[in-house]
């Protein structure tokens, strides 16, 4: 079971990184950022725990990914400020720095979905208001795209999952699954927008990444509370369901409602 879910994460992230990519160039930073946090990649590692470990040890870990969204935060919102005046390699080891960091805290503190839920929500409500201003985009005709580039962005997110998979399966269950939410997919988007597209590429779309994790968050809060006593296909399928849901109205949200109250 365990091979099969590498395979799974191998085949599926570097896909979905491919797809995010092309979709940052035809409708922009922001719903790439938006579409790369869907929980592709989480559902089938959970998915998988469940069938292993069964659903009340599933019901646990999702309420720790749920809490693992405060990790991922810390990694895209020191790598915008720092993005904005330093070139990539800087901007990449302050997010890492963040991020691990707030992985060692989070060891320490194992809370109930409430209060998991609750923290995430007022996070996500928060940390977008702490984002740089975006500097300008560079124009498309300058910022050509090479053959290259989603295939160096799909081998750079496999090594990347082979990495993490290797040292968490090492590691207690607690810090295995907080870094089973690793940021291999804004590590890799992050990297590769700063140094061919710029910094105001780059904050939009780790700034759109905000917006996307409410499903993931939605995705997350579902499971935990579905699993102990719903069948696991029918957690899962309602699950989906929830984050599909969400995502469509943060879309909704960002599109009418924001500009709205804005300008109210």
């Amino acid at each position: 079971m365990s091979a099969l879910l590498l395979l799974t994460k191998l085949a599926l992230v570097p896909l979905l990184i491919a797809l995010v990519t092309l979709a940052g160039r035809r409708w922009g930073a922001s719903v790439a950022g938006w579409l790369s946090a869907f929980p592709v990649v989480s559902a089938p590692i959970l998915l998988f725990v469940a069938l292993e470990q069964g659903p009340v040890f599933a019901a646990q870990a999702a309420t720790a990914t749920v809490s693992a969204v405060l990790c991922i935060l810390a990694f895209g919102l020191p790598y915008a400020w720092v993005a904005t005046r330093h070139s990539w390699p800087l901007a990449s080891l302050a997010g890492f720095a963040c991020y691990f960091a707030s992985v060692a805290l989070m060891t320490l503190w194992v809370p109930a979905l409430p209060v998991a839920a609750a923290t995430a929500a007022c996070a996500l409500l928060l940390v977008p208001r702490l984002y740089p201003q975006a500097p300008p985009v560079m124009p498309a005709a300058a910022r050509p795209a090479s053959r290259a580039d989603i295939p160096l962005r799909m081998i750079a997110a496999a090594v990347l999952v082979l990495l993490v998979t290797h040292f968490s399966a090492r590691l207690g269950p607690q810090l295995s699954g907080l870094l089973a939410m690793f940021p291999v997919m804004a590590a890799v988007l992050a990297v590769f927008s700063h140094h061919h597209q710029g910094a105001g590429f780059t904050v939009l779309l780790l700034r759109g990444m905000v917006l996307g994790y409410w499903s993931f968050a939605a995705f997350c809060c579902a499971l935990a509370l579905l699993l102990p006593h719903a069948a696991i296909p029918l957690a899962f399928a309602a699950a989906l369901a929830t984050a599909v849901g969400v995502l469509g109205l943060t879309r909704v949200m960002a599109l009418h409602v924001a500009p709205r109250l804005r300008r109210a």
